[in-house]
């Protein structure tokens, strides 16, 4: 069937409207603009052409690429995988070892046994550490060395031990593992070899503790050699490198002398759980021929470039009279938006005063516009009325050429009438020729600024003031030159006008650097971080001055003077008062002391008289015995040599507890020295014995072989414990207990605690009735007490003694179950020393 007229008549018209269109279009044009889209059209073709070669050459290239960079990232992945669960599992093994060691289901010779047995079967582990709280190594294992029975002196650990004080990478594991108490890796380090090694650190928490940290250090190199799998070896280079890209292990050997070819292609994913610090790299090289390499690359580029070359000459010289065109209307449109955006107000007048020029910023601080300005002479109508005789003077010396280089401050009204200050430069207006034709004036609001400066002003004053009303002395020096910066009236009133006082008050503190320099061409405070020291403080100090017999608590810190010196500022309070009032209180309570002792002592009284008569009725007696034989005749010389030394034993035994209880009673000064504590036990429990022989009380002592030197005062120490003994022996015999529960038991053992390291525990522990919970609270309050005979003293003298001794006393109840089976005095002496050989012990006792 034929198509109808009309289908084929809109079927002709439909190819010739676009044509239509573009002829109507192009004949618009100019000839210049026809000339270069006919130039345009060959060069547009051309450079699709070059698009498109190059576009396929870049996609076979970017696919090869990509096959090669998804090989590099599987063969990464696997060889972390593999370091990954060897890490995990070995982290498990040491979890276990640690909790032997906490739970003390091993000893040290089983630690090593144990650390010889997980090496053996983990090379890539060098050493194994037990680490006290303290930081000291309790037991080493090296695979890499020598066994620790050999000898070694431990130098060789140095690197891997964690030091108080460092920053080494041991020591902030060990900190983060105190704190966090879970394992910590550390960061790559190099060990006493040199070797490139990380750690990992397990804690040992004993009872909710801290004590010490189990150490595990892996070498970087055998982490490589030992879990990265062969055939990802053979197909790419796998290394090892730290936070800093340094290399520490690689497949790969470098050949000595040559620089490395970098890799193409690079993946890094991180060395879990060993964190950030630890980074495993793939690297990968392409082997396909480069696009740039090509040959047919090469030849459709030149043809191209030639192509364009011919066609861009054409052009050229409508293109240098476009770009001069562009260039001019550039520079005037810059030259207009560099006068429109600035803030400062310009001005420019001709030699005879004529403003010739006004920026926007000038007429926006005036509020005149610039019809209203141009061609002005004076006076402008910025002047102020008031002021037109001074600004006349300043103009005058402006076109004179006499303005100072600081500028001018002037008052300048507003076309509203209100008034603003200004500050205004001049300098000479000249032209291309090198002619001065006139001057430029710039000009600046400065009415905030003068206001922020009176404000600066008011607030310094209002500061000077406050520190000259202080009681305290506040001076600040200079500590590179010694100069006096700041004193206020108390330091002024107390030390005058110089640097002496200062000097004084700071003292020989070696937190407080010296402040004078011996050669001005050496600084000794050249390295100091400035920053550091102005934000560190200092701890107060008590100082005695000698020429006004007073006493000073002088605090200081570091601050950088409005100069940028360093400085250092000293605050020095009046103490003397307070001073005296202290020394008061301990002559009174050290009269306390001795007063307790004599209430003790007269509270024994008679059970010493009755411990007195046994050896004074047992010399009477061997006296009158020998006085009747020696009579009678019926004595012999060895009968009557053992009756003497009879009587002598029991005139010694007399004297000595005489002596005792004077050396007991007697006023003394507090005086430390070494003593030890089964000395005093001993002492105290003879003194003692008297009371409990007469309460019928019995005492169980058990004190620790070889326990270290204390320096305490013995005589305060015995009184401690006389007194803790005497009110256990009271409260069993005012609660009538049974025989069974007449009993008292003193122990005396070392003990080390996180917060308070090693100490000697002094406990004495009854079967009495115990103490009331609302009394435990109250037990060191002076005057409280809970006999009605008592003074309420001893206890809180026995607080006082133990804490002057840097040491803690407590007192707690025994339960069985819900009810009390009595009550422990508990109190601790600081040693100097901790020793961790093992303590044997023994047992003795004393029934009376």
């Amino acid at each position: 069937m034929p198509p109808s007229p009309k289908f084929a008549a809109t079927q002709s018209r439909t190819p010739t409207l676009p044509r239509r269109l573009f002829g109507r279009w192009w004949r618009r044009q100019s000839p210049a603009q026809q000339d270069r889209f006919a130039t345009l059209g060959p060069l547009v073709s051309v450079l699709l052409f070059l698009a498109a070669i190059i576009s396929a050459f870049w996609y076979l290239r970017n696919e090869e690429f990509e096959r090669e960079q998804e090989s590099v990232k599987r063969d990464t992945e696997i060889a972390q995988q593999q370091i990954r669960l060897r890490l995990i599992e070995n982290q498990e093994q040491l979890v276990r070892i640690a909790r032997e060691i906490v739970t003390r289901a091993i000893d040290q010779d089983e630690f090593l046994g144990q650390a010889a047995s997980f090496t053996r079967e983990r090379p890539e582990i060098n050493h194994l550490f037990w680490i006290t709280q303290g930081r000291n190594r309790k037991a080493a294992y090296s695979a890499i060395s020598f066994h620790p029975e050999t000898g070694l002196t431990g130098e060789e650990y140095a690197a891997s031990l964690p030091k108080e004080g460092k920053s080494s990478e041991p020591e902030v594991a060990f900190l983060a593992a105190r704190t966090l108490r879970q394992p910590v890796y550390t960061r790559p380090f190099t060990d006493t070899y040199g070797m490139p090694v990380i750690q990992v650190q397990i804690p040992l928490i004993d009872r909710s503790a801290f004590s010490g940290t189990l150490v595990a250090e892996y070498s970087v190199e055998a982490l490589m050699r030992y879990f990265v799998p062969a055939e990802v070896s053979n197909r790419h280079a796998i290394s090892l490198v730290d936070g800093q890209e340094h290399v520490l292990a690689s497949t790969v050997t470098p050949m000595p002398g040559q620089k490395t070819k970098p890799a193409s292609i690079v993946h890094d994913v991180p060395v879990a759980p060993a964190g950030d610090g630890l980074i495993l790299r793939g690297q990968g090289y392409r082997t396909s021929i480069g696009l740039i390499s090509n040959t047919l690359f090469w030849m459709v580029s030149a043809l191209s470039v030639l192509t364009v070359w011919m066609l861009l000459g054409t052009w050229r010289h409508m293109g240098r009279r476009l770009q001069m065109q562009s260039a001019l209307v550039s520079e005037a449109n810059f030259r207009r938006a560099m006068e429109n955006s600035m803030l400062t107000g310009m001005r420019a007048m001709d030699m005879e005063g004529r403003i010739t020029y006004v920026n926007p910023a000038f007429c926006a601080m005036t509020g005149f516009s610039e019809a209203e300005l141009i061609g002005r002479q004076p006076p402008f109508p910025h002047w102020p009325p008031d002021r037109y005789e001074e600004n006349n003077r300043l103009f005058q010396q402006e076109l004179q050429g006499r303005s100072p280089a600081g500028g001018i401050e002037v008052k300048v009204m507003r076309k509203d009438g209100s008034l603003f200050d200004a500050r205004m430069y001049v300098s000479p207006l000249i032209d291309p020729k090198g002619q001065q034709t006139g001057w430029m004036t710039s000009m600046t609001n400065i009415t905030e600024a003068k206001r922020i400066r009176d404000q600066l002003s008011a607030s310094h004053e209002r500061f000077t003031t406050v520190l000259e009303g202080l009681d305290a002395a506040v001076s600040v020096l200079s500590v590179q030159q010694g100069e006096l910066l700041f004193a206020n009236r108390s330091y002024r009133l107390w030390f005058g006008a110089d640097a002496n006082g200062h000097n004084l008050l700071a003292g020989e503190d070696p937190g407080l650097p010296r402040l004078t320099e011996s050669d001005d061409n050496v600084d000794s405070f050249g390295g100091l971080p400035a920053q550091e020291l102005t934000e560190a403080g200092s701890d107060p100090r008590e100082v005695y001055v000698e020429s006004l017999k007073k006493w000073f608590d002088v605090r200081s810190r570091y601050l950088q003077w409005t100069d940028g010196r360093l400085a250092q500022m000293l605050i020095a309070t009046d103490i003397t008062a307070r001073r005296q009032a202290e020394a008061i209180a301990a002559s009174q309570a050290e009269k306390a002391q001795v007063t307790s002792r004599l209430v003790t002592m007269g509270e024994m009284a008679s059970s010493v008289a009755h411990e007195l008569n046994q050896p004074l009725t047992a010399i009477t007696n061997y006296c009158n015995g020998m006085v009747t034989r020696v009579n009678n005749d019926a004595i012999k010389k060895e009968d009557l040599i053992a009756a003497l030394e009879k009587t002598s034993k029991q005139a010694q035994r007399a004297g000595q507890i005489i002596h005792r209880i004077r050396n007991f009673v007697k006023k003394s000064e507090p005086q430390r020295q070494p003593s030890q504590a089964r000395t005093i036990v001993e002492d105290a429990v003879e003194l003692a014995s008297i009371e409990l022989r007469r309460r019928n009380v019995a005492i169980h002592t058990y004190v620790a072989q070889r326990l270290p030197t204390l320096m305490v005062d013995p005589i305060l120490i015995e009184q401690v414990v006389l007194n803790l003994l005497k009110n256990a022996a009271e409260a069993i015999d005012m609660a009538h207990m049974p025989p069974a529960r007449r009993n008292i038991e003193l122990r005396v053992v070392p003990r080390h605690t996180p917060e308070e390291g090693g100490v000697i525990e002094f406990s004495v522990t009854d079967m009495g009735p115990g103490i009331k919970e609302e009394v435990i609270s109250r037990l060191y309050e002076a005057f409280f007490s809970t006999k009605a005979e008592g003074l309420g003293i001893g206890l809180s003298l026995c607080r006082s003694i133990i804490e002057s001794h840097r040491g803690r006393i407590r007192a707690q109840n025994l339960y069985n179950g819900a009810s009390v089976v009595g009550c422990s005095f508990t109190f601790t002496l600081p040693v100097e020393t901790t020793r961790t050989d093992p303590l044997s012990t023994s047992n003795s006792a004393v029934t009376s």
